[in-house]
């Protein structure tokens, strides 16, 4: 490593030896996330890992890939870089929980305009975090400079995780049925879905972003704009094991319109009370800031929502005690009627 150097790779704006000082820094965060499995070690040329199979009949492999889409502007504009990797992973992982499946490992991409080891570094500790969070191995990943292509400042993050499940305990919304209930998981504000939307209503390239904000409860909008995903594969692997799970439905771009009837079976409809919702103050300054219709706030945002889980109206106390337990916030919010296949706001 070393031993290798090109002047004229680098006077193309291409620093190689950035590269691997990026690599050594971020080999402590790295090794955070090592679990029973991992085969390889970073900086090989794919990364390696063997799963347990043990007591397994018929594993599936479960795959899901995703980046944090432009909530990364206000990353660059804060200068802070620690906490987007966490929305990547939680983007990917919160995907393959959806069908009861546990994440194995996780790679990540960054293109960046121009390599700056430390700042590579700080993005890989929040993916580094995420994963730890999620309970899977960052095995790999690739950091690409793109010199004339982005600005030096710009970067962007995208990654890809694979899970592993039992066929027979895949989550099957086929079960799905009228009278289920809907437990709604708390998110922990916008996540990483409707950026566009965000930036534009909040001006956030002419804004003081560190400025504290009485609508916020004294936090920035800044802070509460880089607020990461929260990752829910413990506690809904929990409540898997704990009560019969028929439907799990992931509430990212989309909102409730889009996402919660990806998980019901045609003829049936979700009906959600908004009473029972708990909906954070970012949406209301938002939604009031930008005068959006509340149809078009559900069909963007998570709404403090950020998971949703449909339960045997038997098993609902199971899976809300199981889930509190794991740390997370959770309540029933609906029920599953005939209809449909939408989703009703009452």
């Amino acid at each position: 490593m070393n031993n290798s150097h090109s002047a004229s790779y680098a006077a193309a704006g291409v620093d190689i030896e950035a590269g691997y000082k990026g690599v050594q820094l971020m080999k402590k965060h790295v090794e955070r996330t090592m679990i029973p499995g991992v085969v390889s070690g970073i900086g090989g040329f794919g990364g390696l890992f063997a799963p347990d199979l043990a007591g397994m009949k018929e594993p599936i492999l479960v795959s899901g890939t995703d980046g944090v889409g432009t909530k990364i502007r206000i990353a660059q504009l804060m200068d802070r870089h620690d906490t987007i990797g966490i929305d990547c992973v939680a983007m990917c992982v919160n995907d393959i929980v959806c069908c009861g499946a546990k994440p194995l490992f996780f790679l990540d991409y960054i293109a960046i305009g121009r390599n700056d080891p430390e700042k590579v570094a700080s993005i890989v500790s929040g993916v580094a975090e995420g994963c730890v969070q999620a309970g899977c191995a960052l095995i790999g990943g690739e950091t690409a400079e793109h010199p004339g292509v982005m600005d030096p400042d710009d970067y962007d993050l995208a990654g890809f995780s694979v899970g592993i499940v039992d066929k027979g305990n895949m989550i099957d919304p086929s079960q799905v049925k009228a009278g289920d209930v809907i437990i709604g998981l708390s998110s922990s504000g916008l996540h990483s879905n409707g950026f566009s939307l965000v930036r534009k209503v909040f001006d956030i390239e002419h804004t003081d972003l560190s400025r504290p904000l009485d609508e916020l409860d004294g936090k920035s909008l800044g802070e509460e704009l880089l607020t990461p995903t929260k990752i829910y594969v413990k506690p809904v692997l929990a409540a898997i094991q704990a009560a019969r799970i028929h439907g799990v439905s992931h509430i990212t771009g989309g909102g409730f319109f889009e996402n919660i009837p990806r998980c019901l079976p045609q003829g049936l409809t979700a009906r959600i009370g908004r009473p029972a919702l708990q909906i954070p103050p970012i949406f209301s300054l938002l939604q009031q800031k930008g005068d959006i219709p509340e149809r078009d706030m559900f069909n963007t945002f998570n709404m403090g929502t950020g998971m949703v889980l449909i339960v045997d109206k038997e098993d609902a106390v199971k899976a809300v005690t199981a889930l509190d337990a794991a740390g997370q916030n959770a309540r029933v919010i609906g029920e599953v009627a005939p209809g449909d296949g939408g989703v009703e706001l009452l």
